[in-house]
């Protein structure tokens, strides 16, 4: 029986999950796969913290470097998070000969061109099946499972946070800051949940699937951001009257020779399977050219669900500890944002007089935008009422000229609002 000695930097939440499973589930996996994986090291800074589990001093150190230096362990586990210390491990790790496995999103689409190139340079392997989706197997699905077929499309709910916010105003009608705190009250949004909220995390996952879809470097920069702060009780009302809901949505698709990455608040027809995905949940849509459509789903974070992907990808390395790793070196053009194409909601806080909707029309016409549905209802104090358009496929350049147009325009009183829509145009 092959056996492999693993070493864990990081008891936190993650670690404290994977160490659950590798001494748990050890019988398990041996008759499932022939490998006797071994816990030969865990390092923390904080020994002390208390955890659900406790293991024999001889098994813990507050020193990292142990653990990379150590001779005996073929595979180093890095679960510390962030963009610095960790990739200094990482990179270590690799030059003494180690195998790596990560949930580190952030630090492989901010930084794993270079440390993929280190590791091809090695011969040695990555897993990062953690990184994104927590326990939906994601990356094995691109690698393995749909690798006979050119990606055409992915898009997906890829943080829960969000995913919880706007379930939250949707089914209860809450603004944005009452559902954020009570996220936070049960510990699914941070004290400070800038990277959720503003679409960063769900930025830096989608960078990773890019990159695993069509084999181009990581492109962390070129990612379109854009958050859910914004977004009111009001537009979910609207959207829902149209028959949609709004998603955080990472997206990213192929066209053409060049490829769309972005992340933004986004209707959904809720007919769509994506569009039932509530609370915390994660879905991932892939659409590939031989398979078609396809919908993964489920725990997108949490102890034991990431616990679980990080020794997937422990077992994947054992099982092919020779193969050499991923090499994302294809060239293709980022899409400008200003180029893409996209159906689009907009609600405009326009003055209750005949002519107003010819006039924003007018506006919407010169800039080749062809409205398909339009809802207007309901006075507000200032004597203006809400003005609703759904616009079919239009390019995102011609609407931030007519929405620059029609913001100076008499007739209306705030800022208008828009939010790019998905689905088929009816």
């Amino acid at each position: 029986m092959k056996k492999i000695n693993i070493g864990i930097i990081g008891f936190g939440t993650v670690g404290t999950g994977t160490v659950k499973i590798l001494l748990n589930q050890r019988d398990l996996i041996k008759k499932r796969t022939g490998l006797d994986l071994v816990l030969k090291k865990v390092a923390d800074r904080d020994l002390e913290r208390p955890r659900d589990i406790s293991l024999p001093k001889e098994l813990l150190t507050k020193d990292a470097w142990e653990i990379i230096k150590d001779p005996e362990i073929d595979v180093v586990v890095e679960l510390v998070g962030g963009t610095t210390i960790a990739k200094e491990f990482i990179l270590e790790a690799l030059r003494n000969g180690k195998h790596v496995v990560t949930a580190n999103k952030a630090l492989l689409a901010e930084h794993g061109n270079e440390i993929f190139k280190e590791a091809l340079q090695r011969g040695l392997k990555i897993g990062f099946e953690a990184s994104v989706g927590g326990g939906i197997p994601i990356i094995k699905v691109i690698k393995e499972g749909l690798v006979a077929n050119k990606m055409l499309a992915i898009y997906g709910i890829i943080n829960g946070t969000t995913n919880f916010i706007l379930t939250k105003m949707t089914y209860e009608g809450i603004d944005f800051q009452d559902a954020l705190r009570e996220a936070q009250t049960l510990g699914y949004a941070e004290a400070d949940p800038t990277l959720d909220i503003e679409g960063i995390d769900s930025a830096h996952k989608i960078t990773i699937l890019a990159s695993l879809a069509y084999g181009i470097p990581f492109s962390f920069n070129s990612v379109y951001c854009e958050g859910i702060t914004k977004i009111t009780a009001q537009d979910i009302a609207f959207a829902k009257e149209f028959g949609y809901k709004i998603k955080l949505l990472a997206i990213t698709k192929i066209l053409d020779g060049e490829i769309e990455l972005r992340v933004h608040p986004t209707m959904v027809p809720e007919h769509y399977l994506i569009s039932k995905v509530d609370g915390v949940f994660n879905a991932i849509y892939v659409e590939g050219d031989c398979v078609g459509s396809t919908l993964y789903y489920g725990r997108g974070a949490g102890s034991m669900p990431t616990g679980s992907a990080v020794v997937a990808d422990i077992v994947d390395i054992a099982k092919g500890i020779n193969t050499m790793p991923v090499d994302f070196s294809e060239k293709y053009t980022i899409k400008p944002m200003q180029e893409i194409e996209s159906m689009y909601y907009f609600r405009f806080n326009a003055l209750d007089r005949p002519g107003v909707l010819s006039k924003i029309s007018g506006v919407f016409g010169e800039h080749n935008i062809s409205i398909a549905s339009v809802i207007q209802k309901g006075r507000s104090k200032a004597g203006a009422v809400p003005l609703v358009i759904l616009t079919h496929k239009a390019k995102e350049k011609d609407v931030l000229r007519a929405l620059e147009e029609i913001d100076k325009l008499p007739v209306v009183s705030d800022k208008s609002v828009f939010i790019r829509v998905e689905g088929e145009e009816s």
